[in-house]
């Protein structure tokens, strides 16, 4: 049965068009990782990531495309690769397209005749590289076709990022102002949120959901990199339903 605190995100996504969010709590690790950390990356005991893993392949009609995040920009097709990839799509039903996060911000997509899904991870990095963008173009459907999901990510009043970050955005589109709010000590706090839904915005996306949340700040529910160091992920998951 699936962990009640687990996230279904809440979008006007077709009835086929099945999503979920993980958090923290629902599974066997033990420590920083405790306890739903379905990542084999971040020094947890292999086995207890197994059962984790295992616990969310219960919820899903197939193994998750699971990808190796380097932060860059491209995406992969479920079920063909490449696996290094920030970012996959699915167009065929029950394969399920899944990123791992604990701050950056997970991005889902659907099409709203529900033909194709999508899956981002998005830093800072990546959004400044374009991989939402990317996601959009690799769905083949207008951008005023596609809806997003932002899943759970380290808030605005959190996020303390340099000038070079900044300059970064401002380079592409000087409305990224906007996302920037200067401190007393030179630096910024960034809203990850509102540039994504610039960067969407950029490319025709405009029905986009969620946003709410705050990873760094809610320790009893989402892992947090920034926070803790040493720590588990949180997967987001889409993926097309065979009915």
């Amino acid at each position: 049965m699936k962990n009640k605190n687990w996230i279904t995100p809440d979008w006007p996504a077709p009835p086929n068009v099945r999503a979920l969010i993980t958090t923290r709590t629902g599974g066997v690790s033990h420590g920083p990782y405790a306890s739903m950390n379905p990542a084999d990356h971040v020094g947890d005991d292999p086995q207890a990531v197994a059962a984790n893993r295992a616990l969310l392949r219960a919820q899903l009609p197939s193994e998750p495309f699971w990808l190796k995040q380097v932060h860059g920009d491209v995406v992969a097709e479920a079920g063909i690769g490449p696996v290094e990839a920030d970012a996959c799509i699915a167009r065929a039903a029950e394969q399920v397209c899944v990123v791992l996060t604990a701050d950056c911000l997970p991005v889902l997509f659907c099409a709203a005749d529900g033909s194709v899904v999508g899956a981002a991870h998005a830093g800072w990095r990546g959004l400044c590289a374009g991989v939402l963008e990317r996601t959009v173009a690799a769905m083949g459907v207008p951008g005023q076709q596609v809806l997003a999901y932002l899943g759970p990510a380290i808030g605005p009043l959190a996020f303390e990022v340099g000038l070079e970050v900044r300059e970064a955005f401002m380079a592409l589109d000087d409305t990224a102002a906007a996302a920037f709010a200067p401190q007393t000590n030179g630096k910024y706090l960034a809203d990850l949120y509102l540039l994504a839904r610039q960067r969407l915005a950029r490319v025709g996306v405009t029905q986009v959901s969620g946003g709410g949340e705050c990873t760094y700040r809610d320790a009893e529910r989402f892992f947090s990199y920034r926070r803790d160091g040493a720590t588990g992920r949180m997967a987001a998951l889409v993926w097309i339903d065979s009915v």
